[in-house]
């Protein structure tokens, strides 16, 4: 039955997918037809940033290195510019839907069929895995199309592994939304507080790369463990990273079908 459920959600979800499928691709695929704009005016470039302080820079991804560097190039760009605005759409919308379903008394039309309440919840949380690893697959098509067009060329197969990390990234913020969807069975609320959560993050990873004294309080965003330089650049996989915000991603969505099975969805 969590397959019916899964194409129930998915069905529901389609125009949002579709939409952000259309932006992504084509935003990540025109970015990427400069590429051999940069490279060519480099230097030209980085003497206009010099004017900027470093850490600014650095806290955006852009400090390090030459932008001739594609990991650089697309991190700065694309992956760290673009996918955590599209990942947190996506995964925000998705796995407080629960919540809105409570709301409405769609769940009790649902379940009053066969479908159990943990089928319905798996279905939702399969719909976020699918949506996201779409969403980022067309990233990365993107990128690859907009590849056919330029000299010199990304290196395609570390790029492909970035849709991987760029799903690590959107389930880890899809799991602990899925949590407080189901213990706050508010949408509204649960949206708000997680975005309100992701921007806070994602300012502790601006100050500790503008203050280092303080730079411990990046260990605590999910930002500072989305980083793709290393993987495009040089080839590094951000092993450790990915299975820390899988980790995350899983401990949100197991606790929320725990927290599910035993919520009294009238209260």
């Amino acid at each position: 039955m969590t397959g019916t459920a899964l194409g129930l959600d998915l069905r529901r979800s389609r125009t949002l997918i579709v939409g952000l499928v259309v932006v992504t691709a084509l935003y990540a695929g025109f970015i990427s037809v400069f590429y051999t704009n940069v490279v060519e005016n480099a230097a030209q470039f980085e003497s206009l940033l010099d004017a900027y302080p470093r850490e600014l820079l650095v806290a955006f991804g852009l400090g390090e290195g030459s932008f001739a560097d594609p990991g650089i190039f697309l991190s700065g760009y694309v992956f760290n510019f673009l996918w955590p605005l599209v990942a947190s759409i996506a995964a925000i919308a998705l796995a407080t839907r629960v919540a809105s379903d409570a709301n409405r008394g769609f769940l009790d039309v649902v379940l009053s069929t066969p479908l159990r309440r943990i089928d319905h919840l798996l279905g939702s949380i399969g719909s976020q895995v699918v949506a996201i690893a779409i969403l980022s697959v067309a990233m990365v098509m993107g990128v690859f199309v907009g590849d056919l067009l330029i000299d010199p060329n990304f290196p395609e197969d570390r790029v492909a592994l970035s849709a991987l990390h760029s799903l690590a990234f959107g389930a880890a913020i899809a799991g602990p939304t899925t949590l407080l969807a189901v213990v706050l069975l508010d949408r509204g609320r649960a949206a708000g507080i997680a975005a309100g959560v992701l921007v806070v993050m994602y300012l502790f990873n601006v100050v500790a790369a503008l203050a280092p004294d303080v730079n411990w309080i990046a260990s605590v965003s999910a930002f500072r463990y989305f980083n793709l330089q290393g993987l495009i650049g040089r080839g590094d996989y951000p092993i450790a990273d990915s299975l820390l915000l899988f980790a995350i991603a899983l401990a949100g969505w197991a606790t929320a079908i725990i927290e599910f099975r035993r919520r009294d969805l009238a209260a």
